[in-house]
């Protein structure tokens, strides 16, 4: 019975293990993605940094350090909660396998002091011999036996569990130097996310003094961006109108058809409101479905880059800026590919850079900032396709991409939908 409880003990110890190792495994390797993209956007702070003049670029980079510098931050901090939980776990556990181990040790020595006084062996045959009838005497001899083998067993038992207590008090030794590491490189990470901090309420200070200059800047931005938003939805919208102009016509040619041959005409089955028509034919429904299947897997646009502005809303200013997708620095002449299987939408040249919007059912890819396309609208393009190379950045000079994701006429957050980089 006690050796049944003791395996089910460890069972569940092996077990809690293992489900720690995973869950820590993957903060720490979130913790190194998030230190390699913070070296990559210091990199290019410094280096635009040290221009006079002060940019607009130059606080979009020092927000994206600052949001991820709180990011790993909160990683860590997830850290250290499930080191807490595993090192209460480790304690509990050597103060349970000590409790074992000292009972062990207490019947065991109980079993040597009974072993010693009945070790001659006038008195072992005096304790057969006395038996009342044969099976009885055969029964003392058996379990004569039977007590030596249980005092060997009762050994390794004691063996085994020193070595688990052994291993507990190791392991319980490492997660508090991983602790110790962790909250070390925590006070580092919030002294960094202090400065650069300061470095933004100076960028905005010296933005301030040139207030006209920087709201021609932004309103410069917000108007491309308008732009862009207006090239993917009419794109959208023309596809739209173009499933539902197909399925008209596929139900008006039915309805001839079954008239000229005299048949009964079925009735014709409602074509599909709204954006549901993109959808609406098994092949797009199949697309749909394989493209949300790999949320969170898709390849990068780029094989090599940075995200330098996320999406969503921000103030710069006073003035609100919304950025419907994400910009990536990339390497000099890189080539931008599709991140799944489609067909080309809508190739335009939009004040002297290419942009590219791809269909996948009933979401759209779109891949703006190209110095030159290789693809053209109709085309049917598969995933990590080259279908041009990235432009630069008309402030910075840098190999830049912007990157959009819309399922159907609302775009999302293409972080949420990107593999690790």
């Amino acid at each position: 019975m006690k050796l049944k409880k003791t395996l089910s003990f460890l069972f569940f110890l092996l077990f809690a293990i293992q489900a720690f190792a995973q869950s820590s495994s993957e903060l720490k390797r979130r913790r190194d993605k998030i230190t390699n993209e913070l070296d990559k956007l210091n990199e290019e702070y410094e280096r635009i940094s040290t221009d006079k003049k002060t940019s607009l670029k130059q606080l979009s980079l020092l927000k994206a350090q600052i949001d991820l510098r709180e990011e790993k931050i909160k990683t860590a901090n997830s850290e250290i909660r499930l080191l807490d939980h595993q090192i209460s776990d480790n304690s509990n556990n050597v103060r349970s396998l000590q409790s074992q181990l000292n009972q062990l040790k207490k019947e065991y020595a109980a079993m040597v002091l009974f072993a010693f006084r009945n070790q001659s062996s006038y008195n072992k045959l005096m304790f057969i011999f006395a038996a009342n009838d044969f099976n009885q005497a055969y029964k003392r001899l058996k379990y004569m036996q039977q007590f030596g083998d249980y005092r060997q067993r009762q050994a390794g038992y004691i063996e085994g569990t020193q070595k688990d207590l052994h291993i507990k008090i190791v392991a319980l030794d490492n997660d508090k130097k991983e602790k110790n590491s962790i909250l070390i490189d925590q006070e580092k990470e919030k002294e960094k996310l202090g400065k650069e901090k300061d470095n933004q309420a100076q960028v905005v200070n010296n933005l301030s003094k040139e207030e006209k200059l920087t709201k021609n800047q932004i309103n410069k931005q917000k108007r491309a961006r308008d732009q862009l938003n207006r090239s993917i939805s009419t794109a959208i919208r023309r596809e739209i109108e173009e499933e539902r102009r197909k399925a008209a016509e596929e139900t008006r040619l039915a309805a001839a058809k079954a008239k000229a041959e005299n048949k009964t005409v079925a009735v014709a089955k409602p074509v599909s409101k709204g954006t549901d028509v993109l959808s609406a034919t098994p092949e797009a429904a199949k697309l749909s479905n394989d493209f949300l299947g790999n949320r969170g897997r898709l390849p990068w646009p780029v094989g090599n880059g940075v995200i330098i502005e996320r999406f969503g809303i921000n103030y710069i200013q006073g003035i609100k800026t919304e950025n419907s997708g994400v910009d990536i620095k990339t390497n000099a002449g890189a080539a931008v590919r599709a991140v799944f299987s489609g067909e080309i939408s809508r190739v335009e040249n939009i004040d002297g850079s290419y942009l590219i919007v791809i269909r996948h059912g009933k979401y759209f890819t779109s891949y703006m900032n190209l110095s030159s396309v290789s693809v053209s609208k109709g085309q049917k393009v598969n995933i990590k396709q080259t279908i041009g190379t990235a432009g630069v950045d008309s402030q910075t000079g840098d190999p830049q991409v912007h990157f959009e994701l819309w399922q159907n006429l609302s775009p999302q957050n293409p972080q949420s939908w990107l593999a690790d980089n």
